[in-house]
């Protein structure tokens, strides 16, 4: 497989930047993907998301590691395709790359920054929502960060079923996501610190709070051992941490 390290397209100078929940009299609905989202989402993920850049490089290079020629690779959740193309520059072109969303305006999105990009990959782009189940078939590697968050927790079982009957053997999925603490002074404790993360990437105390309350009906984290149990129960056979941060994890499953 081609060698060379992931180039990740999440800190370009030309990036909008997220000031959507800046003004004090907004009125605040639950979190959507729209196309204002869509608009500012690679700064808006960039600041938000602790190592943001690190997680997408280790989870790229663990995916070539399972990537086989012939075999296709999803990214679930494919937002504005920055795994895609992270993934792009290292992963053998016999590979076939699918990128999977519920939201149109972030298929868009993602279709203008792979033709910006010249990539000579086929790259398929699909919608999909993940409460009326996934198709996956002949896979290799499945990436699936900081999606499985969005979706309720009634269909989560069946959307991790639907993954590891569409993987091959030796398959991987990868996974990011937020997680919660079962001892509410570490679930404390790591919010705080999120937070403050938050604020020395130069979000408000109103952006703050204001997009926690569109967050809360929308994004359910689970614990770790939550999501640990679902991988094993649908029958992952080996579950492994590979990053962690506060209330951060990205978690490998072969199967």
């Amino acid at each position: 497989m081609v060698g060379k390290a992931p180039h990740l397209h999440v800190h370009e100078n030309n990036l909008r930047r997220d000031d959507l929940f800046a003004a004090p009299d907004q009125n605040i609905g639950d979190f959507a993907f729209n196309a204002t989202v869509a608009a500012v989402f690679d700064d808006m993920v960039s600041r938000s998301v602790p190592y943001y850049g690190e997680i997408q490089r280790m989870a790229c290079e663990l995916a070539k590691d399972f990537a086989e020629p012939d075999t296709n690779l999803y990214d679930i959740g494919c937002s504005t395709a920055t795994t895609l193309l992270g993934l792009d520059g290292i992963v053998a072109p016999a590979v076939r790359f699918v990128g999977i969303d519920n939201a149109p305006d972030m298929i868009e999105k993602a279709r203008e920054k792979i033709a910006d990009a010249g990539t000579s990959r086929s790259i398929e782009l699909r919608g999909g929502d993940l409460h009326q189940g996934v198709d996956i078939h002949n896979a290799s590697v499945v990436m699936m960060l900081l999606t499985l968050q969005f979706v309720r927790p009634l269909y989560r079982e069946r959307v991790m079923r639907g993954i590891y009957n569409g993987l091959n053997e030796r398959g991987a999925l990868l996974l990011v996501e937020k997680l919660t603490s079962e001892d509410s002074t570490f679930n404390r404790l790591f919010i705080e610190h999120y937070y403050d993360y938050k604020r020395r990437n130069g979000y408000s105390e109103i952006e703050i709070a204001k997009k926690r309350e569109a967050l809360e009906n929308v994004l359910i984290p689970y614990r770790l051992e939550e999501n640990f149990q679902l991988l094993k129960e649908v029958g992952f056979r080996s579950v492994e941490v590979f990053f962690r941060w506060y209330n951060f994890s990205g978690i490998i499953a072969i199967k």
